[in-house]
């Protein structure tokens, strides 16, 4: 029975693969067939996929390349997914996600002549894999002094954070935000949660508010979390306690804004910019000059799209939030930031 009903997921995949090639997924004709594949959580996360997704639609609109998302499955889909996209032509096909390191390494053996990457993956030894990492660390660090700043403003001496998957790149965040809370605020707390050790860590909104609630009742006047989908959750409760939240990867600032009494409690978001490494990736292979190996995107990072700067890693300023942050909180960040890129201050990757 399992066997069939593997037989079946896999038939339709490849169906749902084949309607965008001729339908509404395609923004635009073009010779360059892109395929992408969502990490846990999937689309809708307002966070690390959507970004990828959004990087994709960009390129989309100046490149004319077709492309299909999907969705994530179970950890074998993967592969078969990867298979599929290769199978049916598609010259660059993404893995978002560090889950998909055991999946692309085969598949791009296989399949030499297509061109592969992986969003926080370490693939660093095959032609034609590109590995899209960034230094996460460096932007936690600018809101990790955030969070010690508006705590000092507030009179409040506790900040928090909350991880999805206790893995080392997600510890990675909380080594960079509690140096940055540190270094604008030496005597701060900092309490620390994660929401598991599987996959599903990423996509569990109800342990997300379950631990945030926790930290905000014991004394947490700020919390950020590098949660996935899990944030969702960190959200709701931040809200509810009337207490500050920093969103992850995009531009989350938004979803502290409370309707119907005009508060925002989005402190800032700890800008991941896989857009901007997915667009860039894409342009590549359309351009004819991809190059695998390993492509790290930081602070240092400086790019163009669409006329507006990015960097690899930031914080976000919004109308949503530029009452709750002062320009002497500012003043200081960006001192920071210039003394991280400049090498003067070295921020710590691990716990």
């Amino acid at each position: 029975m399992k066997y069939y009903l593997r037989r079946i997921v896999t038939i339709l995949t490849i169906v749902a693969l084949l309607i965008p090639i001729m339908g509404m997924n395609c923004i635009a004709q073009s010779d360059i067939k892109v395929g992408l594949a969502f990490d846990v959580g999937g689309k809708g996360d307002k966070s690390f996929n959507d970004s990828s997704s959004r990087g994709l639609t960009w390129a989309a609109e100046n490149f004319g390349i077709k492309r299909i998302e999907l969705e994530p499955g179970a950890d074998a889909d993967r592969e078969v997914n990867l298979r599929n996209l290769a199978t049916l032509g598609y010259e660059f096909i993404i893995g978002v996600g560090f889950l998909f390191e055991d999946s692309i390494g085969p598949v791009a053996d296989d399949y030499p002549d297509t061109k592969f990457a992986i969003v926080d993956g370490y693939i660093p030894d095959k032609p034609n894999v590109v590995s899209l990492n960034f230094a996460e660390h460096e932007g936690s660090f600018l809101v990790g002094m955030i969070a010690g700043l508006k705590a000092i403003e507030d009179g409040e001496d506790t900040v928090g954070f909350v991880g999805g998957m206790n893995v080392p790149l997600i510890q990675r965040f909380e080594a960079g935000y509690r140096a940055g809370v540190k270094y604008a605020y030496p005597d701060c707390k900092i309490l620390s949660s994660y929401a598991g050790d599987t996959p599903q860590a990423f996509a569990d909104p109800v342990k997300g508010k379950e631990l945030a609630l926790s930290q905000y009742d014991n004394g947490a006047h700020v919390i950020f979390h590098a949660a996935g989908l899990t944030g969702s959750g960190v959200y709701e409760a931040g809200k509810e306690r009337k207490k500050y939240i920093i969103g992850v990867d995009s531009n989350q600032n938004y979803l502290g804004h409370i309707e119907e009494t005009g508060e925002n409690y989005g402190l800032t978001s700890m800008l991941k910019q896989v857009d901007v490494a997915v667009y860039l990736a894409t342009k590549s292979v359309v351009d004819g000059n991809f190059e695998s190996g390993i492509k790290i995107f930081d602070l240092s990072t400086q790019v163009e799209i669409d006329g507006v700067e990015y960097n690899g890693v930031g914080y976000a300023v919004d109308k949503y939030n530029e009452d709750l942050i002062n320009d002497t909180m500012i003043e200081k960040v960006e001192k920071a930031k210039t003394e991280i890129i400049n090498g003067e201050i070295v921020v710590p990757a691990e716990l």
